[in-house]
Order: structure tokens, then C-alpha cells, then sequence
């Protein structure tokens, strides 16, 4: 009797268990659908179902910059969780990540569901409860079965702080009853948006290069699995139905045919559901598969099947009306949603043997053939350390592997600075990433100096190397060279004893390790003055730029003097030597009226309506998370009328600035005091032709004329052009980004520490003619040596123009950059180039 009781007991307690397991619907108060969910509320549903259902198992993995908690469920049969890290090992064993030989036995198809990426597209972290709920519902047999063979990553919110900006601002201001005209403040989000992050960045164009720490944590988590199959569940403008792939060209050349087929193979399986209810969507345009720090090219170039799914509902709400007439309810967004994410688990089910196969292909082809000209990739070693440190703490985020050359050899190969083939000397240190490795491809990708673009109707920009963007000497070689043992970021050559109290301490400047180091030192109260031009003391030779701290300018410091230099010194990877002597061998000595203090900038930035919210981010976290600097965020709204009187820096991002007459007075009157106006970008259009500022749309009427006879002679040629080619004429005349070398004068404190060459990302066709009357630090000439697409056009456009300057008004100076050398907190040289405007500029 007690055995009959015990097999009755056993066989019920699955069914108690799943008993208490809730819908979104009885679960929230709110139908899925209804409202916005908080994100608490919404990490309490899956707490709810991870203790009341046997296929999920939640897994922490970090928390936002607001101290949200990031988190996955994986979601799968109970046997599969039994043995999850078993199964995970296996699947890294085939991408050579793993020791040992993969057990057929163990394969399973492994899905990643990231949704909300962008906060205010919201619909994904809504539905993501239904998906979750579909997936472990007891009465569901499709999905149980799916997950006898599946392991899924679910993560439910990849911007809990974006979400919570946006959904908190809804519920705050929406009415019990959604209106669903456009016009509604309910459909009208304020500045800057949810579609950010904390930092106000994009972290769908993050994924590569890591700034953000949800991304980086993401990365850890991603690497951990490398999942066959990801979705990345976004929305796009309302009046767009749903797009899933297959995607849009251009694919990167590298990209198997395995992996487009695939895509077709999801896109089939997706349009069977849709057609089915009628619903409307579209396929292979606009979202193309190029830029390496999407959500969906960053898992393709690691081997997955990536993906994007967008549903339209930008700015929906919880209804809006349609152009069709139409009405457009968050319940329909997220039963789009729901069909799109439970069809991809569906069809990776019906393919655990291809994807397996394949999958384990894609990496053997990484490690034993890579695609593309270029093998292998040389970083010299004798870049600036904390050069060396900054790319190599980049690349073990991507799990690029590296190593140190071991021999010294001669080949031949692709100079990154001069753009042209030459003969290479490798030395032992050197840094080398070889090609031949798991992650090969994403290394080629990232590294390689001109993307293969097979299409320039790209969505985004079309050069990233890495070299430019980290200002490296640097080499790729179409050989394969295998490195030699574990390459080790040299320790600064530095020298902080001196055997007695030194006369000045000096830093060279050359990264952004430096920069932070004099950050710090001005904000604890030391003194620094820079030099503008090469000098030798004590057998040793420093360049333009180089920092130099001197005992008599710290005179308030007292005793404390030294142990604050030293003690912040060895906090960063920067040379700091002592001397004994202020009196050089070559240059000026170091109480030389030539040698400036370098300025101590008490900083303000304009922000709110008006800034473009993710150029402010970028200046944002680069403050306060790179340079550690403090900074004051005024209303860029009142720009005409503000107080500038405490700062000497003002710093005007990307944006659309109202400035009239007596704001450019004003402004013009407060730099001629002392004060230094940095402005970036679109910033340079309200100052264009204003008087009191050099900058100008033209240089002469003469030039304008021909511009002008220009744009009307491809304006003659296009009359009788297709309509169906609208799309190709304008690509002529756009850069959606390339990279172009620019000219230095390296005289400029705008160019200190920047090297032999610096590269600029171009994102736009923004030009200006050279400065009259002030510095042209930074040019493009007649001979332009650039990467990327850039059309036929633009090209003609960007000759001859101003790169970055600065025009001196008298105590004070306006910072002149076309480019945004901050762009998405990547281009490492960049910082530096801000780091001088900041320090040494117009000093």
C-alpha cells in the first residue's frame, strides 16, 4: 500500500509543480499586452516560473550601470538542465574552445532571444513573457518536444535601464484609455530617450567594441555558449509592419553560404505563421549584415545564424493610428513577437544535425582556413604601452587570441599608415593575432584594413580597423605567422627614483593612460606645463606634448608633492621619469616662458533638447568613465542666456543649436576672456558663418560658385535617371563612414601624442574649407588615402577641407571638429585628440 502511495506521490509531484505555474496574463495585473510592465515586475515573472516550472534555470550574469540586475533563463527539458554543463562543454568542444572530442550524444541546438535591446522598443521585453510562458507550458507538446533537443537563452531585457526610462515615462503620463493619435504626448518621448542606455549609448552598435558594461557582461555570457541561432527582437517606426530575415545585402564576403541559406530557411519557416494570421511583413531589405557590432553580425562573424526581427512600434505606445487606418494595439506587437522568437526555436529543433554540422565547419574553417587575403596581423611592440594595453584588454573582451611574434623575420605585408605594400621588419615582441584560431574570422574582420563590401548600400558605417582606431603602427600579412608564447603588455619605461627629490617629474604623451594620469593630478592640485616642442634632457628625448611637473610650480603642494606624482603615477601605464635639473640638453629649459601650464578645465556640457543624445553620451562617459574628469551638464535650451562665468571649457556635442546674434555675442565675449568652446560635428552649423568665427561654408565666393555649378551639373545628369535607382544616385554623394588619413601639423597641441598619422571616421558629407585666420591642425589635401565607401562625389567634396583647427579669440579659443572623434566610444586615437583640446589647446 505505502509503495502504491509513494508512485502515486511521485507521478503527482510534477503535476503540483506545474499546477502553480502562472500565465503573464493571471500573474501581472495587467493582460500581457495591456500595459508596460515594470522591470521588476517583469524579472519577478520569470522568478515565478524558473521555481514553478522544471525546464528553466535563471542565470545572473551582471547588472547595469543603474544597478539593474541582468539576467538569462535558459529554458529546456529537465534532462538537458541535468546535464547543462555538459552539453555546453561539447558544443565548445567542436569550435576547437574547448579540450576533448565532441559526443554526438550531448549535441543540441542552442538558441539565443535577446529582446529590447533598445529600451523603448519595448514590445520585446513584453512578449518575452509569453515566449517564456509558451515555451514551459505543460500543455504546449510542440514546444516540450522542441526542448528535448533545444537549450534556449532567453534573455528578457538587454537594456533594463533604457526600459525602465521609457516604460516609467508611459506609465506616468498616459491615460487609463491609450490614445491612439500620433499627435498624443503619450506618443512623444522627451530627450533623450529609452532607446539608450544609462550613458545615452546605442548598445546595438556595441556588441564589438564593449565601452558599455552591459555589454561587456553580455559578451562574457555570449562566449559562454556561442549559440547556433540568435535573435535580436527590436521595433522599428509604427508604420513599418514586421521584418525578419533572410537579411538585406551586403553581406561581409566572409559570411557563409551555409549561414544565408539558413536565414531563408527561419525567414520560410516565419512567413507560414504569418501568413496563416494575415500578417504583414517583409523580408531581405534594409537590414543588412556588415558592421561587426550588431546584435546580429557579431554573433554571424562567431558562427551563428544572427538576426534581426523588427516589428513596427516605435513611439506606438499602447495603440496608434495607422496610415491605412489602422489601429496598431501593443497586444498585436507582441503576439508578432511571440510567433517570431517560438518559430526560431521551432525550425533550430527541426535542424540540431545541420546546425551542429555546420556550426563545427564555420570554426573549422576559422582555425585551419580562414577566408580573406590577410593571415595574419602585426602589432609592433614598441606602440606606446598604454596603446599596447588598450587594444590587447579589446581583444581578450572578444576572445581574439594573440601572442608574441618569438623571432625576428622580414616579409612582406600591408602598412595601416602608409596604406601601401612594404617590406616588414618582425621583431621578438611584437604583437601578432593570427588568423588561424576559433575566433579567426571576428579577428580578420575586426583587423583587416579594407572591409570586403560587396554592396555599398550599407546601413551603417563601412571601416572600423582596429589600427586606425587605436592610432597603431601596424602591419597585415597575407602569410600566416604564428606567434611565438604569451605576448605580456611591457611595463612602462619609467623612473620615478631618482636618488634624491627630483627637480620635475615628466610624462610622456602618448595615450590615454597619460591623459588620465594628468586628469588626476589636476584635480588633486598639481601644477603641470607641457612642452610645444622636442627637447633631450638627461640622455633621453621627449616629444611635443610631453607633460612636465615641476617642483617650483608645486610649491602649495609642500611635502606631499612627491607622494601624490608617484602614487598616481603608478596607477597607469604611463612614463614618468624624475630628472634632476631643469636644464635641458636640447629645447627650451624648463622655466622657459615657452613652455605653457597646461590648463585645469572646469567643464561644462550642453545637453538636453537640442544635443543629439548619443553624442552627449559619448562625451558623457568619456568624462566621467575614461578620462575620470568632472563636468557640469547645462541645458542646451538656454545657451543664450546661461552663466559660463565658472567654467573655461564649454563643450558643444552633436546637435541643433539655436544660436542667434546676440547668443553668438555673448559666446564670443566669454571665449575672448579665457574661455575654450569645443564644438563637434553638426555643433560646427551654428556657428557657420557667424560673425565673430572663422568658419565658413566657403572659403571664397568663387568657391562657392563652383560648388554650387557642381551640385547643378549632377543635378542635369540625373534628370532623365530611373526611378527604381533613386537609391543608388544618392549613395554617390553620401560617406555612411570611411576613414580617411588625415595631415597633421604636429607643431599643434591639437596633435600631440597622436603619432606619425591619425585616421578620422567620416560618418557624413560635413565639410568646411580651411580657417582663415587661424590653425588648420588637422586637414584633408588634394590625395586623399582613405578606407572604406566613399561615393564618387563626396569624394570630390572632401578635398582640400578642415579635419580639426582652432581659431584663437583673445584670451580664449573655438575648437573647431568636423568628425566626432568620440564616435560610439571606439576610436581609441580619438580620445587623445579630445584629451589635448581639453589640457593644451588654445593655451
Amino acid at each position: 500500500m505505502i509503495r502504491h502511495l509513494l508512485i502515486a506521490l511521485t507521478l503527482l509531484l510534477p503535476a503540483l509543480s506545474t499546477a502553480q505555474l502562472q500565465s503573464p496574463d493571471n500573474f501581472l495585473p495587467h493582460r500581457l499586452g495591456e500595459q508596460f510592465t515594470p522591470h521588476p515586475l517583469l524579472l519577478s515573472y520569470f522568478e515565478h516560473v524558473a521555481a514553478n516550472s522544471p525546464h528553466v534555470k535563471l542565470v545572473p550574469y551582471g547588472y547595469t550601470t543603474q544597478g539593474r540586475p541582468l539576467m538569462v533563463a535558459i529554458v529546456s527539458s529537465p534532462d538537458n538542465l541535468r546535464q547543462l554543463e555538459d552539453i555546453r562543454q561539447n558544443h565548445l568542444r567542436r569550435t576547437g574552445l574547448a579540450e576533448g572530442r565532441p559526443d554526438a550524444a550531448l549535441d543540441r541546438a542552442i538558441v539565443g532571444l535577446g529582446f529590447s535591446v533598445h529600451g523603448n522598443e519595448a514590445a520585446g521585453s513584453e512578449s518575452s513573457m509569453g515566449v517564456l510562458y509558451d515555451l514551459v507550458n505543460p500543455a504546449n507538446a510542440a514546444a516540450q518536444n522542441w526542448l528535448k533537443n533545444t537549450v534556449v537563452l532567453l534573455d528578457p531585457s538587454l537594456n533594463p535601464d533604457g526600459y525602465s526610462r521609457y516604460t516609467n515615462w508611459y506609465r506616468d503620463v498616459s491615460p487609463t484609455k491609450p490614445d491612439p493619435r500620433p499627435e498624443a504626448r503619450e506618443h512623444r518621448e522627451p530627450w533623450p530617450g529609452g532607446r539608450v542606455n544609462h550613458y545615452l549609448f546605442d548598445l546595438n552598435r556595441d556588441w564589438a567594441w564593449q565601452t558599455q558594461v552591459e555589454s561587456r557582461q553580455r559578451a562574457v555570457l555570449y562566449r559562454q555558449w556561442l549559440p547556433h541561432v540568435f535573435a535580436d527582437i527590436h521595433e522599428q517606426g509604427y508604420n513599418e509592419p514586421y521584418y525578419f530575415a533572410p537579411a538585406a545585402e551586403p553581406f561581409h564576403a566572409y559570411i557563409t553560404d551555409w549561414q544565408r541559406n539558413f536565414q531563408t530557411t527561419i525567414g520560410n519557416n516565419h512567413a507560414r505563421y504569418f501568413d496563416r494570421e494575415g500578417w504583414l511583413y517583409f523580408t531581405k531589405e534594409r537590414f543588412d549584415l556588415l558592421y561587426p557590432s550588431y546584435g546580429d553580425t557579431y554573433p554571424t562573424y562567431l558562427g551563428s545564424i544572427g538576426m534581426t526581427y523588427e516589428q513596427g512600434g516605435i513611439g506606438a505606445g499602447r495603440a496608434i493610428l495607422l496610415e491605412n487606418g489602422d489601429t496598431l494595439t501593443l497586444y498585436d506587437r507582441v503576439a508578432h513577437h511571440r510567433a517570431s522568437a517560438l518559430s526560431t526555436v521551432e525550425i533550430a529543433s527541426q535542424h540540431v544535425a545541420d546546425l551542429v554540422r555546420n556550426f563545427q565547419a564555420f570554426y573549422d574553417r576559422s582555425r585551419n582556413n580562414p577566408p580573406g587575403a590577410y593571415k595574419s596581423f602585426v602589432i609592433k611592440g614598441n606602440n606606446p604601452v598604454g596603446r599596447l594595453k588598450a587594444i590587447t584588454t579589446l581583444l581578450d573582451r572578444n576572445g581574439i587570441r594573440y601572442g608574441k611574434a618569438g623571432k625576428s623575420a622580414t616579409v612582406k605585408g600591408f602598412d595601416y599608415k602608409t596604406g601601401t605594400e612594404t617590406s616588414v621588419k618582425i621583431e621578438e615582441n611584437d604583437l601578432v593575432v593570427s588568423a588561424y584560431q576559433p575566433a579567426g574570422t571576428l579577428a580578420q574582420i575586426l583587423l583587416e584594413p579594407q572591409t570586403q563590401l560587396a554592396d555599398s548600400a550599407t546601413y551603417d558605417i563601412t571601416a572600423w580597423a582596429l589600427p586606425y582606431a587605436y592610432g597603431l603602427h601596424a602591419f597585415a600579412l597575407k602569410e600566416r605567422f604564428d606567434p611565438q608564447g604569451a605576448f605580456a603588455v611591457p611595463a612602462p619605461a619609467a623612473n620615478l627614483a631618482t636618488g634624491q627629490k627630483p627637480y620635475a617629474y615628466v610624462l610622456r604623451w602618448q595615450s590615454m593612460e597619460d591623459a588620465r594620469l594628468l586628469g588626476e593630478l589636476l584635480q588633486h592640485g598639481i601644477r603641470a606645463r607641457f612642452a610645444n616642442s622636442a627637447f633631450r634632457i638627461e640622455g633621453r628625448d621627449f616629444a611635443p606634448g610631453t607633460v612636465i611637473i615641476t617642483r617650483a610650480d608645486n610649491r602649495l603642494a609642500g611635502d606631499a608633492f612627491d607622494e601624490i606624482v608617484t602614487t598616481t603615477a603608478r596607477k597607469y601605464a604611463a612614463e614618468v621619469f624624475g630628472v634632476r635639473s631643469g636644464m635641458v640638453e636640447k629645447g627650451y629649459d624648463f622655466g622657459s616662458p615657452n613652455l605653457p601650464m597646461t590648463a585645469r578645465p572646469n567643464i561644462a556640457v550642453l545637453s538636453g533638447e537640442g544635443t543629439y543624445s548619443n553624442s552627449y553620451g559619448q562625451v558623457w562617459h568619456f568624462l566621467e568613465q575614461e578620462l575620470g574628469y568632472p563636468f557640469a551638464a547645462l541645458p542646451a535650451a538656454n545657451i543664450g542666456s546661461l552663466d559660463l562665468s565658472d567654467y573655461n571649457v564649454l563643450i558643444m556635442t552633436d546637435g541643433n543649436y539655436r544660436i542667434d546674434d546676440a547668443a553668438a555675442d555673448r559666446l564670443g565675449e566669454w571665449i575672448a576672456k579665457g574661455g575654450r568652446l569645443i564644438a563637434v560635428g553638426s555643433a560646427l552649423y551654428s556657428l557657420e558663418d557667424k560673425k565673430g568665427f572663422a568658419l565658413t561654408r566657403y572659403a571664397s565666393t568663387d568657391e562657392k560658385n563652383k560648388a554650387e555649378s557642381a551640385a547643378e551639373k549632377v543635378e542635369l545628369e540625373s534628370r532623365l535617371a530611373a526611378y527604381g535607382d533613386q537609391d543608388r544616385q544618392s549613395i554617390s554623394s553620401g560617406i555612411p563612414g570611411a576613414i580617411f588619413k588625415v595631415n597633421l601639423d604636429r607643431t599643434h597641441p591639437l596633435s600631440f601624442g597622436l603619432s606619425d598619422a591619425y585616421f578620422s571616421l567620416k560618418t557624413n558629407t560635413q565639410r568646411y574649407p580651411w580657417l582663415k585666420g587661424a590653425w588648420n591642425a588637422g586637414t584633408l589635401g588634394e590625395n586623399l588615402q582613405y578606407t572604406g565607401f566613399v561615393g564618387m562625389h563626396a569624394k570630390e567634396q572632401m578635398k582640400n577641407t578642415l579635419v580639426f583647427g582652432l581659431e584663437q579669440k583673445g584670451r580664449g579659443a573655438v575648437i573647431y571638429m568636423v568628425d566626432n572623434p568620440l564616435f560610439r566610444g571606439f576610436w581609441e586615437n580619438g580620445k587623445l585628440l579630445f584629451s589635448n583640446a581639453l589640457f593644451f589647446a588654445g593655451k
